[in-house]
């Protein structure tokens, strides 16, 4: 035997050292399904689609995670991979993961991704960014500006005067709900007859009013080379429809990963059908049991319908295993969801095995529910579990008055999720329309409001001055030259050399910013009394704006994933660096907490009286119910008030109704809970029938001692 022969035979290994059959080191940390997911058409350059079914808590991000490094680690190319989430900071957050494992790879891999994954981020903001490139393809202007929800209505408002509908004899919907109304038809692909039927009853009659609206406020988002939020779907849509352009944009990326599909509307997966027809390459993740945002648009139809719509035989892979609860917690959530009327069928499960099965708490009233609260969360805080580890989550956010009165009362510090956000500030949208109108003197929403920053510069000024530079020709809008009052022409020639200086088609980014936050320093103190505390958010924002490359990539961005909070929200300080939340369930998808109590879970409130007109409706409650009951870790509370309180609606003043427990826990599922009721009686009142008798007796004696 030759020595060749006798030497042992050492297993193949691929390009990372890894023995057929064997996990990589960097993979050792998934269980069996995610891992199926992560490993999923590994060894084929377009693998089948993908759909992820994602249970609460079940490590869906460091999933995919560890799918986008997989694939880079595989040979794939970071900048051939669309990675799609729900926000910027969740894309940052997938490539720091990636990036994370891939460093435990090897150098030369990890080096790879360190520039990050160019095309990551929301769809808006990829959306932008893709228009922005074929602008000249598709007839748009390549320096159009974006408007924000505000500024789309606001010029929805300009275009309803103008139609002269604000003048009807009977009133004619408003700013808000006209865009509502435009908003729903676009994302939803729903006619504008069956959106007034289903979501807009009471604007029925203007049906051929509004028609003309929205026509002419496409007209004049098109003259002024303005998109609003709705079009940077739309027009992605639209062009990537077009067979030629649509291969193009299919073919620069080998593989799509959507995350959070749950929450897609169906111009989203009009997008993806356009981009991936096949489904090869495409990736999807998301929980149908976790789709709750049908009022934004959304469609559970979307994951429900993937299969069918990519690829009958579409590879699905559910994560059931949960890492946040305990089993008595899951086990209700699991009973509730169970009761849907159509759902992938899945069950979670933990090894956080607990004793403590969710409480079903009566009480009386809301002035109870508040006292239960406050009582718990206290003696939880005794316990040793803070406060900020404890949640309390309602349906509406006016659910929670009564409780911030008693929480306040208890000098108990409390947060509650909602607000202001940073771009609905004024002197933030002071600022921004100023960048916005330099760059693009067409759009009349920013010049109309830059303008009247100028003192004695009114409505009518500025109404005219927006006028004369629109119907300007190209490279010959002379600001400097407009008409002005006397008494402003001091201030106007500083203002237009600003103005002139900053549409340039290049100015210098971030020094062009400052200028015009300099600029506005100025005026500041002049047009509000709280100025420094408004400087604090202006000074935020020119360091946001250098983080940014350039002038264009920061407006679109801003827009598109704005800071939660400004100083005009956060008003004093907590001097207490523990605090208790209070979320809405919609704003509380993606947290956790070790502590959640839920209020008002009775019909008319969970589900909401105002959805129970459709089947489709009633899911989407319970669905909103499991998402709250998968919040907490450790201690779920359920109060059902026997009756509540209602002051907001508008002509019933203060009155009562009586309630039942939700609908969506039946009789059937009791057993899932432990009730309880509150308060305790006193022991005085819970004796024999002989101490009710004595009580009786001793209330004798009191009126014998006046007789």
């Amino acid at each position: 035997m030759s020595e060749e022969s006798s030497a042992p035979v050492r297993p193949q290994r691929d390009a990372l050292g890894v023995a057929p059959g064997a996990v990589a080191p960097y993979l050792a940390t998934l269980n069996p399904a995610q891992l199926e997911a992560v490993r999923h058409g590994e060894d084929e350059r377009d693998s089948p689609p993908l759909l992820i079914i994602a249970g609460a808590g079940s490590g869906k991000t460091n999933t995919l995670a560890h799918r986008v490094a997989h694939l880079i680690a595989k040979g794939g190319d970071p900048g051939r991979i669309l990675l799609l989430t729900f926000s910027r900071r969740a894309a940052e957050e997938m490539t720091r993961r990636a990036n994370r494992i891939l460093a435990q790879v090897g150098s030369g891999i990890g080096r790879a991704c360190l520039g990050g994954l160019p095309w990551s981020g929301t769809f808006h903001s990829v959306g932008a960014r893709l228009l922005s490139e074929y602008a000249p393809s598709i007839g748009l202007s390549p320096g159009f500006t974006l408007h924000d929800r505000e500024d789309s209505a606001d010029l929805m408002n300009l275009v309803r005067h103008d139609l002269g509908l604000s003048a009807k004899s009977k009133r004619f919907p408003l700013k808000g709900t006209c865009l509502g109304i435009y908003s729903t038809v676009v994302n939803t692909r729903t006619g504008l007859t069956d959106v007034l039927l289903s979501a807009y009853p009471w604007c029925r009659e203007w049906e051929a009013d509004l028609k003309r609206l929205f026509l002419a406020y496409v007209e004049a988002k098109q003259a002024q080379q303005v998109l609003d939020y709705d079009d940077l779907l739309l027009y992605w849509s639209q062009f990537a429809a077009v067979p030629g352009l649509g291969r193009e944009l299919g073919q620069r990326f080998d593989h799509v990963l959507v995350d959070e599909y749950q929450d897609t509307n169906r111009l989203q997966s009009e997008i993806l059908l356009a981009l991936k027809p096949d489904g090869r390459g495409l990736t999807v993740v998301g929980d149908d049991a976790q789709s709750i945002y049908a009022f934004r648009g959304a469609t559970v139809r979307n994951i429900l319908d993937f299969p069918a719509q990519f690829d009958p035989h579409a590879r699905q892979v559910a994560l059931e295993r949960n890492y946040r609860s305990t089993q008595p917690i899951l086990a209700a959530a699991n009973g509730v969801i169970g009761l849907a009327c159509e759902g992938f069928a899945k069950s979670l499960w933990s090894e956080r095995p607990s004793t403590r099965l969710p409480l079903l708490v009566s009480v009386k009233d809301d002035a109870d529910q508040a006292g239960y609260v406050v009582e718990q969360t206290l003696a939880r805080r005794e316990a040793g579990m803070k406060l900020k580890h404890q949640a309390v989550l309602f349906r509406t956010s006016h659910h929670s008055a009564r409780l911030e009165v008693e929480l306040t009362r208890r000098q108990i510090p409390f947060v509650k999720f909602g607000g202001l956000k940073f771009l609905e500030a004024a002197h933030v949208k002071d600022v921004l329309a100023l960048v916005r109108w330099s760059q693009n003197l067409r759009d009349r929403v920013s010049g109309f409001r830059a303008l009247q920053l100028l003192p004695g510069i009114g409505p009518k000024t500025a109404a005219r001055i927006v006028e004369n530079l629109a119907a300007a020709a190209p490279a010959c809008a002379l600001i400097a030259e407009q008409p002005v009052p006397e008494s402003s022409r001091g201030a106007w020639q500083p203002f237009a050399a600003l103005v002139e200086s900053l549409g340039l088609p290049a100015p210098p980014w971030p020094a062009s910013f400052e200028a015009a936050c300099r600029w506005y320093e100025g005026e500041l103190e002049r047009l509000y009394e709280d100025a420094p505390q408004r400087q604090i958010d202006i000074d935020q924002l020119a360091r946001m704006a250098a983080t940014y490359p350039s002038r264009e990539r920061f407006l679109t961005e801003l827009t598109l994933d704005p800071p939660e909070a400004t100083s005009a929200q956060a008003g004093v300080p907590l001097l207490d660096e523990d605090y208790l939340i209070l979320s809405t369930i919609h704003s509380a998808k993606g947290q956790e907490w070790k502590a959640v109590t839920i209020l008002n879970v009775v019909d008319g409130c969970i589900p909401s009286d105002m959805a129970t007109g459709s089947t489709a409706e009633i899911d989407e409650e319970r669905r909103l119910l499991y998402v709250g009951l998968t919040r907490a870790k450790d201690e779920l509370d359920l109060i059902v008030p026997q009756r509540f309180y209602v002051t907001h609606q508008m002509g019933y003043g203060d009155r009562h109704v009586y309630a039942s427990r939700s609908r969506f826990i039946p009789a059937a599922l009791l057993s899932l809970f432990e009730r309880r009721s509150w308060p305790v009686p006193a022991p005085a009142l819970r004796g024999s029938a002989e101490s009710r008798s004595e009580a009786i007796d001793l209330a004798k004696r009191m009126r014998a001692m006046w007789t």
